[in-house]
Order: structure tokens, then C-alpha cells, then sequence
């Protein structure tokens, strides 16, 4: 595993874990990277310090959290998560959700064997490769569809 530190061309600055470097360059060669804040598609590896280690392990101590101020704990703590509470009620309400009937409605859809209508689901990686080599249009979703919402 590798992670990176990404911005894209908005300027917001994020870090994501990938397989490996060949993995993020496959995956931001399909466009399969946004941005965590903007959605932007256009993001690139950003400056970062390597972690290095220096011979014998020694114990590592958390450094103190941040102090922070007061705020309810049902408020967002960042605009992103305020971006992803929108999207998610966006989707609830424009689209039905499959559940894991996912990659067969989706192909019913593409083949028109079913009513053409937006959807969402659960699907492996896999499974969802599978349907974008197919020419089905998928993307996954920065979200559980299953988990309760706020």
C-alpha cells in the first residue's frame, strides 16, 4: 500500500491509500480519481515528505490532538463532509437503490432489458471493473449506500 498526498485544480489537498503506484497511475489515467472536497476529476500527486525509517525502531509517542474548538458533535467538522452529506441525500433521492442487485440491473439497463433509470447499489471491485470494461457506465460512490445516514 501507498499513500499519497493528491490536489487537485481547485487547490484542495487530500491523501488516499492506493495498491500501488502502478494502481493510482491506472486509476487516474481512467479518471477514476476526484477530489475528496469538489469532486473534481482533475487531480494530481501533490508534494510530500517520504517516510523514512532510520535503523533500530524506537516507540513512537502520538503527538497531542490539535486544540480544537467547541462545536456540536452533529456538525461537520470540514466542508467536505458537508459536500458528502449533499451528494448522499442526491442520490437517496434521485435514484433507487438496487442493492446487491446491482451489477445485474445495471446490465439490464445498459442492454435494455429494463427501465432506463438512475440507480445505486453494492458491487465487489470486481464485478464493477467487469461492467466499465463492458462500456456500462458505473462510478463508485464516496459513500455507503447500506450504512444508516445523519
Amino acid at each position: 500500500m501507498i499513500r499519497y498526498a493528491l490536489k487537485c485544480t481547485e487547490g484542495h489537498r487530500f491523501d488516499s491509500w492506493f495498491q500501488s503506484a502502478a494502481a493510482f497511475d491506472k486509476l487516474a489515467g481512467a479518471g477514476m480519481i476526484s477530489c475528496a472536497v469538489c469532486g473534481s476529476a482533475e487531480v494530481r500527486k501533490d508534494l510530500m515528505a517520504p517516510s523514512v525509517s532510520a535503523g533500530e525502531p524506537q516507540a513512537v509517542t502520538a503527538p497531542a490532538p490539535p486544540e480544537r474548538p467547541e462545536r456540536p458533535l452533529s456538525a461537520p467538522a470540514h466542508p467536505a463532509e458537508q459536500v458528502l452529506r449533499r451528494m448522499r441525500a442526491f442520490v437517496e433521492k434521485h435514484s433507487e437503490n438496487v442493492g446487491r442487485n446491482f451489477v445485474q440491473e445495471a446490465r439490464a439497463i445498459h442492454a435494455g432489458e429494463a427501465p432506463a433509470r438512475p440507480i445505486h447499489g453494492q458491487a465487489r471491485p470486481e464485478e464493477a471493473r467487469k461492467l466499465a470494461e463492458e462500456g456500462v457506465p458505473v462510478a463508485p460512490l464516496p459513500f455507503d449506500p447500506e450504512a444508516k445516514s445523519n
